[in-house]
């Protein structure tokens, strides 16, 4: 089900507030007024709880993050978050303990052992399982009820991909969409290509297309690759919709892929962009990419696609049009990564959860469980416009068909017969280190075949696979020890 959210502003009330891991983080409190959602939401079955029925009315959760996407530090950005109804309707509060990216598992480690738990912390990809067994989380299965109406259609989502001995470890109150291929229509134009978008909405966006493109717009005398960044690699080796780790739902086992007849094609695309000389030579370059900016190159047509988030387009207009091209002219437009010509016909979108986990000792987890509750209410809400879409629109000023294309990216991605996860970090360092060696492989300078890449990485890859399924089958899922 698509977002379809509306809160309207009614005023602002501005409160003092720090976050207690941070300092000088003032926080904007925003009041809304809405209709009345949950009457629509309760006639199809879906509730909150009320105010009396939950344990966690008028209490503090703190959550333990490098960001906070919750609360507003700014009366020019309204965020439209399920926690105003968690502050509102339940009299709740979060505190925020601001951490470093760097050494987030470290901290939240030393916070555990020493009594001083967090309560939640953000349910992505990198948790599991890795951060899972170590004991940083618990299961939240006793927390939440993943057959209740208002979980319908995540169920499937927490168990299949973050779950440890039939035990899921996030509350997914959404799922959110990876890296898209981003690229300016103008440039598009005078190179006389055709749009990718028009090509996807036709089901002509395939890789044999998305090459061809490369191949002839890549000139080294002219200083133009067709690809730069630091995402490409992995994102076109998941568009084949397998994983060279693929973790089997069944058996909650990993397992190596390395094998795959789609994961080869994909390699062999890599290799062919990188010996063809359409990647940016980062080698060349104190291994940083151009202008040392996402994007750098697009307006002035020296890259030809950029593998980003659509969170580059929430910057300030003014940042956007510099980098990508005028936004407001339409140049600026993505597209989901394009389709494997000899795969299934479908296109692939990586993806992860939008949700929380729950820290081992937190004090109140009760607090959480009612906050992705909200959340969830959130994504479920038929009444109005979203605020979230207004701001795209009058803020940042994206046209419809960017619009259109960020809906189309999101329903694909809450098809889970449609999505690609991987962990990243979540595999373990060393596993992790090994699979970027294929993933990688890409930004060589000299890249290597995929007989090669297997002929060298394999036994590394099974040996390291074989260590986490071990660690896998001796984690007690009631163990409360952090390791």
């Amino acid at each position: 089900m698509k977002k379809v959210i509306s809160l309207l502003l009614a005023g602002i009330l501005i409160i003092s507030l720090v976050g207690c891991g941070s300092a000088n983080k003032e926080v904007v409190q925003l009041t809304f007024a809405t209709q009345d959602a949950e009457a629509i939401l309760n006639a199809a079955g879906v509730y909150l709880p009320t105010v009396e029925e939950t344990s966690a009315a008028n209490s503090t959760i703190v959550w333990f993050a490098w960001y906070d996407d919750m609360q507003n530090y700014s009366d020019d950005e309204i965020i439209n978050s399920g926690y105003w109804t968690f502050q509102e309707k339940y009299g709740c509060s979060i505190e925020w303990y601001e951490c470093s990216w760097d050494t987030r598992f470290d901290e939240l480690a030393n916070l555990i052992l020493a009594s001083s738990s967090p309560d939640f912390y953000p349910g992505g990809n990198e948790v599991f399982p890795t951060n899972c067994i170590k004991g940083m989380f618990q299961p939240v299965d006793t927390y939440i009820d993943y057959d209740d109406p208002l979980w319908e259609g995540e169920k499937e989502f927490a168990y299949d991909y973050y779950s440890l001995k039939d035990r899921p470890y996030v509350i997914v109150y959404d799922n959110a969409f990876g890296h898209v291929v981003v690229y300016n229509r103008r440039v598009i134009e005078e190179f006389g290509y055709d749009d990718p978008a028009e090509l996807y909405w036709n089901d002509e966006w395939t890789w044999d297309e998305f090459y061809e493109m490369c191949v002839d717009f890549s000139d080294v005398d002219e200083d133009r690759y067709a690809l730069d960044g630091w995402y490409y690699s992995a994102a076109l080796m998941h568009s084949c919709g397998e994983m060279i780790i693929q973790y089997n739902t069944e058996t909650q086992q990993f397992e190596s892929n390395i094998d795959s007849p789609a994961v080869e094609r994909a390699a062999n695309l890599l290799y062919n962009l990188g010996k063809n000389e359409c990647v940016y030579p980062l080698w060349n370059k104190s291994w940083s990419i151009r202008n040392g900016v996402s994007g750098g190159g697009i307006k002035e047509g020296l890259q030809l696609f950029c593998i980003a988030e659509t969170s580059e387009f929430t910057d300030t207009v003014e940042n956007v049009n510099s980098v990508w091209g005028d936004i407001e002219e339409g140049e600026v437009m993505f597209v989901p990564l394009p389709r494997d010509d000899d795969g299934d016909g479908v296109y692939y979108m990586e993806s992860t959860a939008d949700g929380y986990c729950i820290v081992n000792g937190a004090s109140n987890p009760e607090g959480v469980a009612l906050l992705a509750a909200c959340m969830r209410f959130k994504v479920l809400d038929p009444t109005v416009v979203d605020i979230d879409r207004i701001q795209l629109e009058e803020t940042y000023m994206w046209t419809q068909e960017m619009l259109d294309m960020w809906d189309e990216c999101y329903d694909l991605t809450t098809q889970i017969d449609k999505v690609v996860i991987t962990y990243y970090e979540g595999y373990g360092d060393k596993l992790y280190a090994v699979l970027y060696s294929y993933e990688g492989n890409a930004y060589s300078e000299e890249p290597t075949t995929w007989a090669q890449l297997k002929e060298t990485y394999n036994e590394q890859l099974d040996y390291y696979i074989n260590a986490l399924n071990e660690s896998i089958a001796a984690y007690d899922p009631d163990a409360e020890t952090v390791s």
